[in-house]
């Protein structure tokens, strides 16, 4: 049997939409110095759901991700996140990613000097582990014909599809994407679609930032619109692809 239809990873998104949250951000107040970036936001995510959070340049989308994933900036001084009842507002970035919290950033982060498969390695050197490199390949077959190559030589798409694997690699429960399409030609997007979808199929909980909203929203179950670091909207996706002046009025499309 293909490994990527093991049936222990196969979710039901109907069923997740009424599930106890798995993901759950209460009250977040995020701050870079002293600009007040995210006003005191609220939401939840369900297993196995795919959310995107959509927004304008300055919503507030990837301060969200990051406090989520405890990196040092932003600083976040109120509200908790809790992820699977474990409370990552009390950890640290390295303790959160322990926890099964995976950011794949807007820059990707290839360590340079290392083969694609060494970048693999290198992320499962500290336990717990995640999916195998085996399993990651089969996911990646493109990885695994340049499995030899410096990571940073990959195109801009095999280095997000290298990312992404990456934080495979850890022991996963939530994965934050941060504009996994951006600077990407068409076609190449058309393929991280496909391995999102793939994804999707695994019943990974997962929270996408995008600016090109369109693809995010065909992906998502659901959709929260940031403006001004406030949510202005938390519903389906499809409420927003069939909500024009939503759209408009938050989005600009």
């Amino acid at each position: 049997m293909n490994m990527l239809d093991t049936a222990a990873f196969e979710k039901n998104a109907n069923k997740a939409a009424t599930a106890p949250a798995f993901l759950s951000v209460h009250d977040m107040h995020a701050y870079y110095g002293e600009s007040y970036i995210v006003h005191g936001i609220s939401f939840n995510v369900h297993e196995g759901e795919i959310l995107a959070l959509l927004g304008r340049n300055g919503a507030g989308k990837t301060t969200t991700l990051r406090a989520i994933a405890r990196l040092d900036s932003p600083q976040v001084t109120h509200g908790e996140i809790w992820l699977d009842h474990q409370p990552l507002h009390d950890m640290r970035a390295h303790q959160a990613s322990q926890a099964g919290c995976q950011l794949v950033p807007e820059d990707r982060r290839i360590i340079a000097g290392l083969t694609v498969e060494e970048n693999l390695e290198l992320a499962q050197i500290a336990p717990p582990k995640g999916w195998s490199i085996e399993r990651i390949y089969e996911l990646f077959p493109r990885l695994e014909e340049r499995r030899n190559q410096e990571g940073t030589t990959l195109s801009g798409g095999e280095q997000q599809m290298l990312a992404i694997g990456r934080a495979l690699a850890r022991d996963i429960k939530v994965l934050l994407l941060d504009e996994p399409y951006e600077g990407l030609a068409p076609v190449i997007v058309q393929e991280i679609e496909r391995t999102l979808a793939l994804i999707k199929e695994q019943g990974i909980t997962t929270i996408i930032v995008e600016q090109n909203a369109i693809a995010a929203l065909k992906l998502a179950d659901r959709a929260i619109i940031l403006d001004t670091g406030e949510i202005v909207f938390d519903g389906t996706a499809q409420e927003v692809l069939d909500n024009e002046k939503l759209r408009h009025d938050y989005l600009a499309i």
